[in-house]
């Protein structure tokens, strides 16, 4: 176990280094994101419109500090609110049309390296490894 250990702990830093490098698309480059734009936009890419409230959940965060980044975004361009035709107490947000491609792109080098890493293991050892990095991330916060 130990060797396993010593093998991560070594990995990490430079997942997180090579994470950090990957190249903004043209279009993002001047909004300044920062890396906790990248896991909003990125439920609303995979997931598609939601509340701030949903957004506020998915990220463990309060519904405060999404409205902040939200609005932040949405002067931006990268994002835009509507309010809920069922409920006109609640806004929707969803990525604006005209960056919908460039946050792919952004997105997408992240997501082709897990498709292939993923991609040799069944779906019970897919399970098994984000089980362990959700493990991991939990012992890590106390």
């Amino acid at each position: 176990m130990d060797d396993g250990i010593r093998t991560l702990l070594l990995l990490m830093p430079r997942m997180v280094g090579r994470v950090k490098r990957l190249k903004v698309p043209e279009a993002l480059q001047a909004l300044s994101l920062a890396p906790r734009h990248l896991s909003l936009l990125s439920y609303l890419q995979f997931d598609g419109s939601m509340t701030v409230n949903e957004l506020a959940g998915r990220l463990e965060v309060a519904p405060a500090t999404v409205s902040l980044m939200v609005g932040e975004l949405s002067r931006k361009g990268v994002l835009e609110r509507r309010e809920d035709d069922a409920d006109r107490r609640r806004t929707i947000v969803s990525i604006a049309d005209g960056h919908q491609d460039s946050i792919d792109e952004w997105l997408g080098y992240g997501a082709q390296a897990w498709r292939r890493a993923l991609a040799p293991l069944t779906p019970a050892q897919r399970r098994m490894f984000v089980d362990t990095l959700l493990a991991y991330e939990q012992a890590l916060s106390g």
